[in-house]
Parts: C-alpha cells; structure tokens; sequence
C-alpha cells in the first residue's frame, strides 16, 4: 500500500491518498465454539451380573490394560467349569464309538453323532471363557472417566452402560457453527486460531465438515482438532473464539474504514478518489465513485475488484474538505453566472 501526502497552503487541513490494489478476498470468520471431546466411549458388560468391584469414578484417570471394573462371576466360572466337563465326556464318548465301531457294535451314524456332539460342547466351552472374560471391562486406551452409570451391588444388564470414557490424545476438538455461505469456503486439515483458556492463541486443525445442516438451526457445526493440548488442563465444555481465515476466488479492494464517504439509495459505497495523471496539490484532479460492498468491519471496508483490476488512489483523510470546497467553488461559479 502506497501513501502519498498533499496539502493546500490556503486550506485548513491535509489529506491523505492511499493507492489500494486489488487483491483475493480474505474472508475473516471469527465465531465463538464450545471445547469437547471427539469422541467418547460407552462401556458395559455382556453379561448379566451383580457389579462387585469399581475401580475408578468419575473424573479418574487411567492407563491401557486397567481394570475397570468387575462383576462377581461366580455363576460365570460355575458355566464355564460345567461345559468344560461336558466337553471332557463328550470327547470320551468318541473314543467308546470307535471302539465298539471297531468290534463292529456301533455305526458310522452314531460316530458322527458322537463327533458332533463335540464340537458343539467345545463351541459352548469357547462361549463359556468369552463371557467371563468380559465379566470385566478394561481400558482399551490411556483415558478419562467422564460418567458413571452404577453402584456397587448394581446388577448390570447388557444394555446397561456403565462407565463413559474418552480418551486424552488427539481426542480433543473446539465445536463451531457456520453458515451455508461460509461452509464452502472451508477445507478438512484447514489451519485455524483458537484462543483458549489458560493456553492463549493455539494451532487446530479443521478434522469434521459436514454434509447436512442442523434441521432446526440450518448451519454447519465443524470440528476444530487440538492435537498439542493436554486435556486435564482445561475445562471440556468452556467456550473458546474460534477464528478461520479463507481465501476466496473474487477479489476486492481494501480500504480503510475512514475512507468511507457514505451510503448511497442502492447500498454502494461512495469513495472520493484522485485521478493519478493530474494531483495538483492546490486544486486536486478528485471525484466520487460508488462500489459494491461485498463487507464491512469496524476497521475496513472491502469493495468488489476483479483480478488484474488497476490500483485506486483513494483519499482515506480529509475528503470532507476536499468535497466542501468543491460544492463552494460551483455554488461560487453558479452565482456569478446568473449576474452576468
């Protein structure tokens, strides 16, 4: 950007020209989002089963490989123990029948009946260790206890959850609604600021874009991923500003908001500018332009361009003098017409 000084000696102020060039919109979306966890994990058991031991509670944090909890699994071992002896006499049943097949006292049929029988028993003995093993839930990762669904004593069903876990790496993503208009303008693995308590201004990454708005509120919610961020030292649920910058494919100019002369009937920015060829400091070679306002902030306003468009000079300070002496000067012109 290019600033250039003028100034008339009769005139009681200065005023400033900027030459402004057109360049890709930046589109600044700045929103406020709430911190969460990605995703979190439901726990229960298989089995039905009086809950007998709970080793964490709400807010615990534990290692992969931990036990959790556990049921009292004394009906769990009794089924396991019988279907094992099942098996046991199921397999010496084989043995008899190829015996008395032998002595030719028995029949193939009766054989493969026996065989059978065994592979059935071994299936039920298999199912058996299943469920006992999942008599108790384990930590499949390095985590969090976020809720607790049951006592001790409880009995628990299959349907019942018990613990809500999530887990503290890569796990963590600032929540932040968008309109239709903004949701194109944004990328997966896009780079985004989030300004979060007590961390500051941190990196994220956009990680979800949906496809389907929300029914009742027809926007977008992106999720931002914090990946450097220990979650035990912040408070999942605060609001966090979110700012995402986007580069669109039109251009525009930027201007200062002083720049501004007014509004005109058709929304267009009425901008005083100076013609480049002629800048005489004591009579300015200036007029006045409308343009598209495509936005406006508290300290710039973007105006519509097009790639390859030529730079504007624009007069960003004192085109209120600029503009009064020029209504002076015609009225004085006017005046002496209409004497002659």
């Amino acid at each position: 950007m290019i600033y250039c000084f003028f100034s008339n000696i009769s005139h009681a102020q200065s005023y400033k020209v900027n030459a402004i060039k057109a360049e890709p919109f930046i589109y600044e979306i700045n929103r406020t989002g709430k911190l969460a966890f990605k995703r979190t994990l439901n726990l229960s058991f298989k089995t039905s089963g009086f809950l007998e031991e709970l080793n964490v509670d709400e807010g615990d944090r534990f290692s992969a490989g931990q036990i959790l909890a556990e049921l009292d699994a004394f009906e769990l071992i009794a089924e396991k123990n019988s279907t094992y002896a099942s098996l046991l006499q199921a397999k010496q049943n084989v043995q008899r029948t190829e015996l008395l097949l032998a002595k030719k006292l028995s029949s193939q049929q009766a054989l493969d009946n026996a065989k059978t029988a065994v592979e059935t028993t071994r299936a039920r003995y298999k199912v058996a260790q299943y469920n006992l093993t999942k008599a108790q839930l384990i930590a499949p990762f390095n985590g969090v206890v976020l809720r607790r669904f049951t006592e001790l004593g409880e009995l628990q069903n299959p349907s019942q959850t018990a613990l809500q876990l999530a887990a503290l790496t890569d796990n963590l993503v600032a929540r932040v609604t968008v309109t239709t208009n903004e949701i194109g303008m944004v990328t997966l693995n896009q780079k985004v600021n989030v300004n979060l308590t007590p961390y500051g201004k941190v990196t994220g990454f956009i990680s979800k874009i949906p496809v389907i708005a929300d029914q009742s509120s027809q926007l977008f919610t992106l999720e931002v991923l914090l990946p450097d961020i220990d979650a035990t030292k912040v408070a999942v649920g605060q609001f966090v500003d979110v700012m995402i910058n986007t580069k669109s494919e039109y251009y525009t100019y930027r201007l200062p908001i002083a720049a501004l002369n007014s509004i005109d009937d058709e929304g267009n920015a009425l901008i005083t500018l100076i013609n480049n060829d002629n800048q005489n400091e004591s009579s300015p070679n200036h007029y006045t332009q409308a343009f598209k306002i495509i936005k406006l902030s508290n300290d710039y306003i973007y105006l519509a361009a097009q790639a390859g468009s030529l730079p504007l000079f624009v007069v960003t300070n004192g085109w209120q003098k600029l503009l009064n002496d020029s209504a002076t000067e015609s009225i004085t012109t006017n005046t002496s017409a209409s004497h002659e």
